[in-house]
């Protein structure tokens, strides 16, 4: 199995097993991906990943910020 059996990851309520498998062996892959001295993907080239998130509360926003400001 290569790809999973829903059209979008919105959740796991109706992943089955070979699904939940899949991510798991996906992952580590990328693991040993981030352990190269080059972490760049082949299949990746040219292709923009964007994660957008919608959420209208206050506390959420704040908490956005003061993570952004702080410094590691």
């Amino acid at each position: 199995m290569s790809e999973l059996s829903v059209d979008h990851l919105l959740g796991i309520k109706y992943l089955n097993n070979d699904d939940i498998n899949l991510i798991f062996e996906t992952a580590d892959h990328f693991k040993k991906v981030i352990n190269r001295p080059i972490k760049k993907v082949p299949s990746l080239r040219d292709i923009t990943i964007a994660n957008l998130f919608f959420e209208n509360s206050i506390k959420l926003v704040l908490s956005w910020v003061i993570t952004a400001v702080e410094p590691w």
